[in-house]
């Protein structure tokens, strides 16, 4: 089991105590991670055909939005690397429209273009990236050629680009968007209270018997978890760290999160989480504020219509929004420097 999803479930375990019989968990693995999925009542016949449903759905989306092994996602940045336009599916032509208008209100901040950038830094990569880092020459040439979201158009159902080098890699939001489907299949096999946990990120629906689903946001510098927050009804929380994929080179860090300004990881952030009603909207916004950094999150925040943020920053300051503090219970003491910051 992935660390992100025990820290995530850790909280919630311990509020259950005995795990009672009416929780039904399943775990998958799909999107290189664990997905847990836990049911609360109803019968076992209709848990056990949801959460089939569910990882039907799921492996299905891991093959289609995979960034590099060879697929339909592969198949369109090779036309828009080749000038052509490519005919698009229904669900293709709906990531790329939200990824474009999730982009357009971050800045430009999260921007799925720069698959080329990612994969320049060696995170395109099943085993992962192990350095060195590219030359500072190869980034600028990625940079000079600006990829952007709105370099790419649909019309009658095709995709063309103004701009060969726009490559899309949907992992900045891929994660929020399947958790988002999943939690719609669920609701059409008449599931009303459940958790469907991705690795640490998750959505809710419903509560966790007579109480909110309990869930641990994890600390970025630590083992274990720094603060807990309470859900229910239908909320997600995703969380963006320096801490989920990265290499050690010379002694330095080099994370995944890549700024689309700069070419290198972000800096100034350690950890950024969202709560938000749609897990794609947080999961994107996570990664756009990340890249925001402490000095500009909370402009980036009221621009993408996030009003419950919390940023811990590289030297362990931790900056929220009101909404957020007033939901946050922090787990360690004493408990770590806090600045509420309005949107």
């Amino acid at each position: 089991m992935s660390r992100g999803l025990l820290l995530a479930l850790v909280l919630l375990v311990s509020a259950c105590g005995q795990r009672e019989a009416q929780v039904h968990d399943t775990q998958l693995l799909v999107f290189g991670t664990l997905v847990n999925v836990s049911i609360w009542g109803g019968d076992k016949d209709t848990a056990v055909a949801a959460t089939s449903a569910v990882e039907q759905r799921l492996v299905q989306m891991h093959r289609d939005l995979h960034a590099w092994q060879p697929g339909p996602l592969t198949r369109i940045n090779h036309a828009i690397t080749a000038r052509k336009s490519v005919q698009l599916d229904s669900e293709q032509a709906l990531l790329i429209r939200r990824g474009t208008e999730l982009s357009r209100q971050s800045g430009g901040l999260f921007n799925p273009g720069i698959g080329s950038l990612i994969g320049l830094w060696g995170f395109h990569s099943d085993d992962g990236p192990h350095g060195p880092p590219p030359g500072d020459a190869l980034i600028q040439i990625q940079l000079a050629k600006t990829p952007r979201m709105s370099d790419l158009h649909i019309k009658d159902g095709r995709l063309h680009s103004d701009n060969p080098a726009v490559q899309l890699d949907f992992g900045g939001f891929a994660k929020g968007y399947a958790v988002d489907e999943a939690i719609r299949t669920l609701r059409e096999h008449h599931v009303d209270n459940a958790i469907v946990n991705a690795g640490g990120d998750l959505r809710v629906i419903g509560r966790h018997g007579g109480r909110p689903w309990r869930i641990g946001i994890r600390d970025p510098k630590n083992s274990g978890v720094i603060a807990s927050v309470e859900v229910a009804g239908d909320e997600s929380v995703f969380t963006s760290g320096d801490y989920e994929r990265y290499f050690e080179y010379q002694g330095r860090r080099y994370h995944h999160i890549i700024d689309p300004r700069s070419g290198y990881p972000a800096m100034g952030s350690s950890s950024v989480t969202i709560l938000s009603k749609e897990a794609i909207v947080a999961d994107a916004a996570a990664t756009a504020l990340f890249v925001a950094g402490p000095e500009a999150w909370q402009t980036t925040a009221m621009a993408m219509g996030i009003d419950q943020a919390m940023l811990i920053d590289d030297q362990g300051r931790v900056y929220m929004t009101p909404s957020m503090a007033a939901r946050v219970h922090f787990e360690i003491d004493p408990p770590p420097p806090v600045q509420i910051v309005s949107p």
